[in-house]
């Protein structure tokens, strides 16, 4: 992206953001919908402002893969940058909106598909889910761990703390209605840059990992570990291979878009997925890139929008 994005206005990005919805169908909803299509658009502890405009053209694709209108929660606006307690504190009004909104799906007994800017969005999204379904198993993709805390982080990096507080290892006090993921429920897939605290966690056998490097088995130990569960699935897009789509964090050695689609198929035919989040799509060189990039996300979790 050139710098003229980076430096634009609160008022410039909304309209960017805004613009990419003309796709959405404007008859959305014309088959029986057993979805729930949310949109998370405002601010969630970015380092740039990359994914709010990509987040926008990722809800597109959704909503024409689902004929389904999103309810989009906030407005786009410039990153802070911030440490953890600064983003936090600035994204608590939207953490609170989308957690409202995320409680009517699941009471309506719908199947959430949520497009998230950011990994740090699940501090909202992940107690709801545990609150309609104590014993759901999270399906966490992800080149990181997002098993720090305020205590243990050494960049106070928000995002790295996405996981931890759903499994109760800290409290960021977004609600007081809904609960915490068992940490045994856990399940990294394709996380390989991990902190010491992380790698404690998995050696003490509290988070359960299926590495990248096990090419030829990700996918069966995924299912044998998830089978007959209820399972909510995590995408951050740096679980990917760099150069697959435009994201953050670019990591080696991560899935290929066949792996992941494998794994996306395998949980379809084996557990009841309760719903999907995807997060961290980033706009790229140009917009014919971030659609691209988006449709191809799309596809690859089809298995669950049928």
């Amino acid at each position: 992206m050139s710098s003229r994005f980076l430096k634009n206005t609160t008022g410039a990005l909304r309209a960017l953001a805004s613009r990419q919805y003309t796709s959405i169908p404007s008859a959305a909803g014309k088959r029986t919908n057993s979805y729930g299509l949310l949109h998370y658009a405002g601010r969630s502890g970015d380092h740039n402002d990359k994914a709010v405009l990509a987040t926008p053209i990722l809800t597109s694709h959704l909503s024409s893969a689902l004929e389904l209108g999103p309810i989009v929660i906030g407005q786009p606006e410039k990153a802070l940058n911030g440490r953890w307690k600064e983003e936090l504190q600035a994204a608590l009004p939207n953490y609170h909106s989308i957690s409202r909104e995320l409680n009517k799906i699941l009471l309506e007994g719908k199947k959430p598909v949520i497009a998230l800017s950011r990994c740090s969005v699940a501090l909202a999204t992940l107690p709801i889910i545990a609150k309609h379904t104590p014993d759901v198993v999270v399906v966490w993709f992800d080149a990181h761990g997002d098993l720090n805390t305020p205590e243990n982080s050494s960049t106070g990096f928000l995002g790295g703390m996405a996981l931890s507080g759903p499994v109760g290892l800290w409290d960021p006090r977004i609600t007081t209605d809904g609960k915490n993921i068992r940490e045994e429920n856990v399940i990294l897939v394709g996380s390989r840059d991990l902190d010491e605290c992380e790698k404690e966690l998995i050696d003490q056998g509290k988070i359960k990992l299926i590495a990248p490097t096990k090419k030829y088995n990700i996918v069966r130990e995924l299912v044998d570990a998830a089978k007959g569960k209820k399972v909510f699935i995590h995408l951050d897009c740096d679980v990917l291979e760099p150069g697959m789509v435009p994201t953050d964090y670019k990591v080696p050695n991560g899935l290929s878009l066949q792996q992941l689609q494998s794994a996306i198929q395998g949980l379809a035919e084996s557990c009841d997925v309760l719903g999907i989040e995807l997060s961290e799509l980033e706009y790229g060189d140009n917009e014919e890139q971030t659609q691209m990039a988006a449709e191809t996300l799309v596809d690859t979790i089809k298995p669950l929008l049928a």
